[in-house]
């Protein structure tokens, strides 16, 4: 701990540091930057602290607290106070700088304890209540985490065994949705009560806490696509970083209402979802579950909706079967087509033709943005359409998540969006077609991984994170993805084959659902041969063929969509073989398909 007149000295050059890079955004001199969207701030607990004064009275959390129930309100100041109470319990408990575990469903009470412990207790670990119990356990080991807070009874089982077992350094449990204290596990409510005793005495171990906005604060785990996860190292200046940064570039308003369904452990919905509209006052509206997602838009009539591309392009295609039902495809696509023309002389037809769509959105949504992978543009596109602004961006978790973003006053569908301000990106290696990995530069980029010295310097290279992915800048300066470095199928005549490239012309065919591409080795001699395994959409076959049909004729309906593809490529792109699966992917769970796990290439 520092001495009260070095500490003051560490936090106006904290401040000045904010300052600067506020300053760096307000003179970008590209269109799609807004000016004076940010204020400085120095860490996550500057930003709440802030936010509660600007905002206090403003509603922050929307959420049902019985099942069915009615959505209730916690405003900015009663968030604050609940963070502070359940802080200085923390620290009374004796778990001021320990690594605390959050993990649960997306509700305030994830909120509130993620927030009491990096704003001055020690370090949160988010973890994915997905993962079974082998993987938890040695996620808490490898954190070395000393106590956990949960929501479920399930959970609750799963940490009284590891406890019990001893082969943790787990000292308390403490469950979210809890009424009151029981064997070994402590309600959250209790902490909180405790907490508000402990502030209304005067304790202020807490809330004059001291934060050290470069120190590690969080510890994240990768989804680990390639089967190992790797604790990302992030502090309060990358988060504080990305929240000043992204609303220069997409505007978010006080009076914004953010619709959260994406899992608040992941960094994008933690940091898009749940820091930035508190950072900007807004609200955030907690999903009950994907199958309330109609009910729960309806009942809060949100304005912005953070997704990932199965779940726009699930709600695309529901609302086109709809219109096809009801035998109105061919007059909306007329409505789309003359409404493209009136709008460029300022009349929306809209308002009246996509009324009844943009209802399944709330009918207030005004922002739907695309994250976590690669969409297909025309579902982006398909949305605009409709009324509602489409975009996507792109983030890693090393980079807190931010990466890049469309503008939302001049998105592009087939782009990741513009680099952000105050931060750099280049593209290294550059072949002759301009495409080349991206590299990037700023204070969004992580301090490193947990305990791998090796990968991390494997990855930082003079403050430059090598991201992995490939890509190129166009001429207006959009970044366009082509795909995974580690994915690349290189020929034996060198050519490079991005499997995403093809993935994306076959998630164009309606009879398709997902796929993957990957090469398979061929007889001596021969170029390998480019593989494509399938998912089929069987409401789609079913349409297209009926429903007694053949396994044969199926796949000569695919072979005959393939091979238009195939005309459109070079002979050393072409697919070759296709295998057609019965079962699923095998996937993380952030959704994302594992490309080399047993099983998907059969």
């Amino acid at each position: 701990m520092l001495r009260i007149d070095e500490y003051k000295e560490l936090k106006k050059r904290d401040l000045q540091y904010a300052k600067e890079i506020v300053e760096k955004i307000n003179s970008d001199p590209r269109p799609g930057v807004k000016h004076k969207e940010s204020r400085p701030i120095t860490d996550v607990k500057h930003m709440l602290e802030t936010s509660a004064e600007l905002f206090g009275d403003n509603v922050a959390v929307y959420q049902k607290f019985i099942k069915g129930g009615e959505y209730e309100k916690i405003t900015y100041k009663e968030m604050l106070y609940k963070v502070n109470a359940l802080g200085t319990a923390l620290i009374n408990e004796g778990y001021k700088d320990r690594r605390i575990a959050v993990i649960g469903d997306n509700c305030s009470q994830w909120a509130v304890s993620y927030l009491a412990v990096l704003c001055g207790v020690g370090v949160v670990v988010p973890l994915d209540k997905e993962l079974n119990s082998s993987e938890l356990e040695q996620l808490i080991v490898q954190a070395e985490v000393s106590c956990v807070i949960f929501k479920g009874e399930k959970l609750e089982k799963l940490f009284k065994n590891m406890v019990a077992g001893g082969e943790t350094i787990i000292k308390k449990l403490v469950r979210m949705d809890a009424i009151q204290d029981v064997k070994e596990v402590t309600a959250l409510e209790t902490l909180i009560e405790e907490g508000c005793d402990l502030l209304d005495k005067g304790d202020t171990r807490y809330t004059k806490a001291q934060i050290f906005a470069e120190d590690m604060s969080i510890l994240l785990f990768t989804s680990g696509t390639t089967g190992v996860s790797k604790g990302v190292m992030l502090s309060h200046r990358n988060i504080a970083v990305d929240l000043m940064v992204s609303p220069t570039v997409l505007k978010v308003n006080d009076w914004d209402i953010f619709f959260s369904i994406l899992p608040l452990h992941h960094t994008y919905e933690c940091t898009c979802g749940f820091l930035m509209p508190m950072y900007k006052g807004a609200a955030i509206a907690y999903c009950e579950g994907l199958k309330y997602i109609t009910k729960n838009l309806e009942e809060v009539k949100p304005t912005m909706f953070l997704g990932v591309p199965v779940l726009f392009e699930t709600l695309y295609k529901k609302i086109w079967k709809n219109v096809q039902n009801q035998g109105k495809e061919k007059m909306l696509r007329n409505v789309i087509k003359i409404n493209r023309k009136t709008k460029k002389i300022g009349i929306d037809l809209g308002n009246i033709f996509f009324k009844d769509i943009r209802n399944v959105f709330g009918g207030r949504m005004r922002m739907m943005i695309c994250g976590g992978a690669a969409i297909n543009p025309e579902v982006l596109e398909g949305i605009r359409n409709f009324g509602i602004n489409a975009l996507q961006g792109y983030g890693l978790t090393e980079c807190a998540p931010m990466g890049a973003l469309n503008p939302d006053s001049a998105p592009k569908a087939t782009s990741i969006g513009i680099p952000f301000p105050a931060c750099e990106m280049k593209i290294e290696d550059a072949n002759e077609e301009g495409v080349g990995e991206i590299y990037l530069k700023g204070g969004n980029v992580m301090l490193g991984y947990y305990n791998m010295p090796v990968a991390t310097e494997e990855v930082l290279q003079e403050g430059w994170f090598k991201t992995g992915d490939l890509g190129y800048i166009d001429d207006e300066g959009n970044v366009i993805i082509t795909g995974r470095k580690k994915n690349v199928i290189i020929t034996k005549n060198g050519k490079n084959v991005y499997p995403e490239e093809l993935e994306y012309y076959l998630s164009n065919i309606p009879i398709i659902s997902e796929s993957m591409i990957f090469s398979e080795e061929a007889e001596k001699g021969m170029d390998d041969l480019i593989v494509a395994a399938i998912k089929l959409d069987d409401e789609e076959v079913e349409n297209a063929l009926g429903k007694e049909v053949d396994e044969e004729a199926i796949k000569k309906v695919v072979w005959q969509e393939v091979d238009k593809i195939n005309e459109e490529q070079p002979f050393f792109k072409r697919i070759k073989k296709i295998v057609i699966k019965k079962e699923d992917f095998v996937k993380n769970t952030s959704k994302k398909i594992i490309r080399f796990a047993e099983g998907n290439k059969e």
